[in-house]
């Protein structure tokens, strides 16, 4: 069995928080462990905000579309955007001594830390960010 959920959200700060509780309303339906929930709010929390100021450039023009699948045994929520990408290889990691007072740059390893499997997928078209969390 396979759930597929998908919604479309202008690149804008305002709308942030209604993606964010588009993608939560959607796992209060599942029996999701309360451990998972609680690492799904940052990361998506993390991801979104990600895909629309470094994806899309904080451009309204510009969409990021989420999709939300789940299976037996993974939750797999993705967040494409219109940007240009990026290698996730070269950004710097927050835990060294000379990025630790740095005021950005730590949603990727955020993320990293919280999900079981962090992809992308770089196409003409866009970046998309995939968060896989095991369920099963």
């Amino acid at each position: 069995m396979q759930t597929n959920f998908t919604k479309s959200f202008k690149s804008s700060l305002e709308l942030l928080p209604e993606m964010e509780t588009f993608i939560l309303e959607k796992f209060h339906e599942f029996d999701i462990p309360k451990d998972i929930k609680d690492n799904l709010e940052i990361a998506v929390a993390e991801a979104a905000a990600n895909s629309i100021l470094h994806g899309n450039k904080s451009d309204p023009s510009k969409n990021v579309d989420v999709k939300i699948s789940l299976t037996s045994s993974n939750l797999i929520i993705s967040f494409k955007d219109e940007g240009v990408g990026f290698n996730p290889n070269n950004v710097p990691d927050p835990t060294v001594p000379e990025n630790i007072q740095k005021s950005s740059g730590r949603g990727l390893h955020i993320m990293k830390s919280l999900v079981d499997d962090v992809k992308y997928n770089f196409t003409e078209s866009g970046t998309e960010l995939i968060l896989i969390f095991k369920i099963g």
